[in-house]
């Protein structure tokens, strides 16, 4: 047999059946301590992701609080540097679309333009979502921080809560104060969490269990970092080029079709976005809007030749081995168990169950020919 051959006995269906309940209770009780761990396991996350810059400063420095110190300090000072270096141009492109929303509700001779172009029923549709009380409320202002808020909020309500708590400020710096602890403390000791936890295992699993996490946290680092250095460098190209074309809200998409590269092939979303911008160009400047489409597709074509060209072997190389086809239907099936964090992790996790089924098939060959 290839997995276990051992008989199917009342006390090993018993056993079966109290392991079944104690994962039941522990889903059903991690549920309800979901608001407490919740933070943790964000701030567990940060601590994964910004660790190796810790450690590389530590080697430069005798401690590693120093250390933790100065990698907030780095973060801190980028991230605001790339927020007041984008933050103008991103309130500028929101107050431009506002406008021309505007103009496509109040019969303008955009709105003329429009109807005059586009079949009535998708003109129809066009103009009802362009009057929706969201979409007016979200254009309607220039503020940045406002804008980032009201995204963060859409895309994941669920941190949101947790960072507002109740929606008033108090609570709000209450969770981010609570995170910035747990992410404070974790890097401190975060070595000895990494080398300690296996310690909390029973010994009898804790050999497969510290292998499993060992695989995982390899195969995590190769793609998901990797991955991530790809889909900014393409995020920013791609907001370059469209900000070239003149395509409104450019570096927004531009910036939105880069996250989507965190996962192969989801790119391709953006072309329908990309497109009905540059119809909207091609209304304002009276440019053809086949010419506009036609650049539009050009910097799709040029990004893409830099990432497969030079960004994919540079930084990734073949990581993953796997063809189009498999790397399709990984997405399906990761997509589909664990929504759009399986996309993310889909393809690390079918070459982590690929290997293991290969190494049970070559455990499965050795004990055949020692038992023959």
């Amino acid at each position: 047999m290839l997995l276990d051959d051992r008989p199917f006995t009342i006390d090993r269906i018993v056993r079966i059946g109290i392991t079944a309940g104690l994962l039941w209770g522990l889903i059903w009780l991690l549920d309800y301590l979901s608001g407490v761990l919740v933070p943790f396991a964000v701030a567990l996350l940060l601590a994964y992701l910004i660790n190796p810059l810790v450690d590389r400063i530590e080697k430069k420095v005798p401690y590693r609080a120093v250390a933790v110190l100065i990698s907030f300090f780095l973060l801190v000072f980028v991230t605001t540097a790339l927020a007041w270096l984008i933050a103008p141009m991103i309130s500028e492109e929101i107050s431009h679309m506002g406008r021309v929303l505007s103009d496509f509700i109040n019969n303008s001779d955009l709105a003329e333009k429009a109807a005059r172009r586009l079949p009535p029923d998708l003109w129809n549709a066009v103009r009802e979502y362009a009057s929706s009380r969201e979409v007016q409320e979200f254009f309607k202002t220039d503020n940045f921080w406002k804008i980032a808020g009201a995204v963060f909020k859409k895309l994941l309500p669920g941190a949101w809560g947790i960072i507002t708590g109740t929606a008033t400020l108090l609570s709000g710096m209450l969770g981010l104060s609570v995170i910035g602890l747990y992410l404070v403390f974790l890097l401190f000791d975060y070595r000895k969490i990494r080398d300690g936890w296996q310690e909390l295992l029973p010994v009898s699993c804790r050999g497969a269990v510290v292998s499993f996490v060992q695989d995982f946290d390899t195969a995590m680092n190769r793609h998901f970092r990797a991955q991530a250095e790809v889909a900014a460098i393409v995020g920013v190209l791609f907001a370059t080029g469209f900000s070239l074309v003149g395509l409104p809200l450019g570096i927004l998409l531009g910036l939105f079709i880069g996250l989507l590269n965190m996962v192969p092939y989801l790119q391709i979303l953006g072309l329908v976005p990309a497109i009905f911008l540059a119809f909207i160009h091609a209304l304002e400047t009276g440019h053809s809007f086949w010419v506009v489409t036609a650049m539009t597709g050009a910097v799709f074509v040029v990004v893409q030749i830099i990432q497969d060209a030079v960004l994919v072997p540079k930084i990734q190389g073949d990581v993953t081995g796997l063809s189009p086809a498999m790397i399709l239907l990984s997405l399906s099936i990761w997509g589909k168990l664990l929504g759009f964090f399986g996309l993310i992790i889909a393809l690390p996790m079918t070459c982590l169950v690929l290997a293991y089924y290969r190494r049970l098939l070559d455990m499965e060959e050795l004990r055949i020919r020692a038992s023959g």
